[in-house]
């Protein structure tokens, strides 16, 4: 026996005092109402209702049974509404994990816009540069830079990630302009520490990939604090472009260009990418979060 049922026609056929008004209320025949009651009152060995051939009225017990099992009943409904809600209309709390420097300086703006256009959905955000696992940290969006990720997720590239060298004009003036990076040893470095370690720089010279790192003046985590030195005129750096853009922009940096390659890595397919579990694209939260950061990242870039 559908219990839930019986009870749902066993609240209305008490409300509308009738069979054939509750069975119109659900599509059914009133022979159907009146049989599932039966089978609720069976299965609870006690009778509910009194039947004559025009009404129907509720015993002492049924009078009881009513009271406790119709709120519960309304309850019950109002939780599927609530589930139902959940996966159609962008709500709950999301979870994000970003790396620092691209929260900072990217993703914390996006996400002020779509808390507006979102105001139920309430964001949880963790900047950090530890790989994550989505399922392990229970996290529903990572940003992560690097390499399309070999896991069971989907991968959406947000931006491209290579490091690109750069120095202050001043620095020139002081320490001269390099024309190869076979010259960049002899110059002063600035390096950003991954979690796997500080950022080589790495070149192909002759057909083959040799370390041209210039001894190092800082090595650090902070971007910003990176940046600040390189534009005192401390030393070259080697940070993702979209890291360098804004300094770039303002003549305060200068980017390096040489006949021969240069990065952090032999692999020349770095980028920043947006993470997150295929099956949970389908909860609206998700879905807006990675739709809205996805093109607003491709707006400003």
């Amino acid at each position: 026996m559908d219990q839930l049922r019986a009870l749902k026609y066993f609240i209305a056929t008490v409300e509308a005092g009738s069979f054939t008004t509750a069975g119109k209320q659900f599509g059914v025949p009133a022979s159907s109402v009146s049989r599932r009651i039966a089978d609720l009152e069976a299965s609870l060995g006690a009778q509910l209702l009194k039947r004559t051939t025009r009404t129907v009225s509720l015993t002492e017990v049924g009078t009881q049974y009513y009271a406790q099992v119709s709120d519960l009943v309304t309850q019950l409904e109002q939780y599927d509404q609530g589930v139902k809600s959940y996966q159609t209309t962008p709500t709950g709390t999301l979870k994000i994990s970003s790396m620092v420097g691209f929260g900072e300086r990217i993703l914390a703006p996006i996400l002020d816009e779509f808390s507006e256009r979102y105001p139920d959905i309430s964001l949880d955000v963790e900047l950090n540069d530890q790989l994550s696992k989505l399922d392990r940290d229970d996290i529903d969006i990572a940003i992560r830079g690097g390499y399309a990720p070999d896991e069971r997720v989907v991968a959406v590239k947000l931006l491209d990630n290579q490091f690109i060298p750069a120095a202050a004009p001043k620095y020139f003036e002081v320490y001269g302009l390099p024309t190869s990076t076979r010259e960049l040893p002899a110059h002063k470095g600035l390096y950003f520490k991954t979690p796997v370690g500080p950022t080589p720089w790495l070149s192909e010279i002759n057909g083959e990939w040799q370390d041209v790192s210039a001894p190092s003046v800082l090595t650090s985590n902070n971007g910003k604090w990176l940046a600040d030195k390189a534009v005192k005129g401390e030393g070259i750096i080697m940070m993702p472009e979209w890291v360098l853009k804004p300094y770039l922009e303002q003549g305060e940096l200068v980017r390096l260009h040489f006949a021969e390659s240069i990065g952090i890595t032999q692999n020349q397919n770095l980028g920043v990418y947006m993470l997150y579990q295929k099956l949970a694209y389908a909860t609206p939260k998700v879905k807006a979060a990675v739709d809205f950061i996805a093109s607003r990242v491709k707006g400003r870039m």
